[in-house]
């Protein structure tokens, strides 16, 4: 591996805080560069494997070619499937030192289950088995729906370390919490060694804000223009503190980032976050120092202009905010499971066109 000469602000983190950060992407070279800046870590999604193929692709046009020609009789959902679990086997191999270092603790790529599958948790879990035994070090993501908890606490169980998706609000945080410790102790019962199970429930900060801003704008609401860029934050300190409160076994991860204040806000906590490479490239040159902040609270003003003007940031940042039931349909989470469904379904797309070249449009 390559030395990095100069300690960058997250390999900095790394060393002074316990604050992990992972790769948001399963893309080789990206993933490299995160790796030698002390990143733990690396996850997939249908979106993330479309855009990685778009970034690379002398190595995947050739690859999806060979599979269709390989198996003559498989579908495009087939072909799909395939090239998804190659990516994330190849990301997981780059995370394997890391893996080895940190005893299975550290190290591991997380796949998504199928996104259209969100209502099915029989469906999930089973895909949820299956990913985990492509390699030690992979890592299954469900989304924090009424379905994706059940299908998450089976897999827990049945021996798999999970990610929990699609997650915007402490309710839905405290309900992962409890699912996986629900599942960590039926592995037990059943004699496994849950030692080396790392699971996380990802928070998706920046998605957050983004809904806090449609909001204002759909509703014509006067809210403080700097509220929504804390929403994120103010409901990830809130999550974070019942967490420690409550000793779960699993972390909290921030995701989806929008501005450096979903870094520099959230260093110190015994937390993960994951970064786009575009990101970790403008902190690594920011020459800021990763100060533990993880305890300063949001200033007050900020939350109560939230609280009394946002009514789904009352539903986010209390804790009996959301009833189960409606976890897929809260608006921050409806529009991501839109989101993923639709990029998966575009994934699919691409892959036709690669399988199946469309003949009105002129090659190259």
């Amino acid at each position: 591996m390559t030395v990095v000469a100069v300690e960058s602000p997250l390999l900095q983190m790394t060393q002074t805080t316990a604050t992990d950060y992972w790769n948001d992407s399963c893309a080789l070279d990206e993933l490299t560069y995160a790796v030698e800046r002390g990143a733990t870590g690396a996850t997939s999604n249908p979106v993330i494997v479309g855009e990685v193929m778009k970034k690379e692709r002398g190595r995947w046009v050739p690859r999806i070619r060979e599979i269709a020609a390989d198996n003559p009789t498989w579908s495009e959902v087939e072909i799909t499937w395939a090239l998804i679990e190659e990516m994330g086997v190849g990301g997981a191999a780059v995370l394997a030192s890391v893996f080895a270092r940190e005893d299975g603790r550290k190290g591991r790529l997380s796949l998504q289950t199928n996104p259209a599958n969100y209502r099915d948790p029989v469906r999930m879990a089973e895909q949820g088995v299956r990913f985990s035994s492509l390699a030690p070090n992979i890592q299954v993501k469900f989304p924090t729906t009424a379905a994706g908890l059940v299908a998450l606490e089976e897999a827990t169980a049945r021996g798999v370390v999970i990610n929990a998706t699609v997650a915007f609000t402490v309710a839905q945080a405290i309900a992962v919490g409890e699912a996986v410790e629900r599942g960590l102790r039926r592995f037990e019962a059943d004699g496994g060694d849950t030692s080396r199970f790392s699971p996380v429930c990802s928070l998706m900060i920046g998605r957050l804000d983004d809904w806090m801003k449609a909001l204002v704008e759909r509703d014509d609401i006067a809210l403080d223009p700097d509220a929504a860029n804390w929403a994120g934050i103010a409901v990830f300190k809130r999550a974070y503190a019942m967490y420690r409160e409550r000793g779960y076994r699993t972390r909290l991860l921030a995701a989806a980032y929008r501005h450096r204040l979903h870094w520099t806000e959230l260093v110190g906590g015994d937390i993960v976050m994951t970064m786009p490479h575009a990101w970790q490239v403008r902190f690594n040159a920011s020459g800021i120092d990763p100060i533990e902040r993880i305890d300063v609270p949001v200033d007050p003003a900020i939350v109560d202009d939230l609280l009394r003007r946002i009514p789904d940031f009352a539903r986010a940042f209390e804790p009996d905010g959301l009833a189960v039931a409606e976890f897929e349909t809260y608006g921050a989470a409806a529009r991501t499971l839109r989101s993923f469904v639709a990029g998966y379904h575009d994934l699919q797309a691409a892959v036709r066109d690669i399988v199946l070249p469309n003949p009105d449009v002129r090659p190259g």
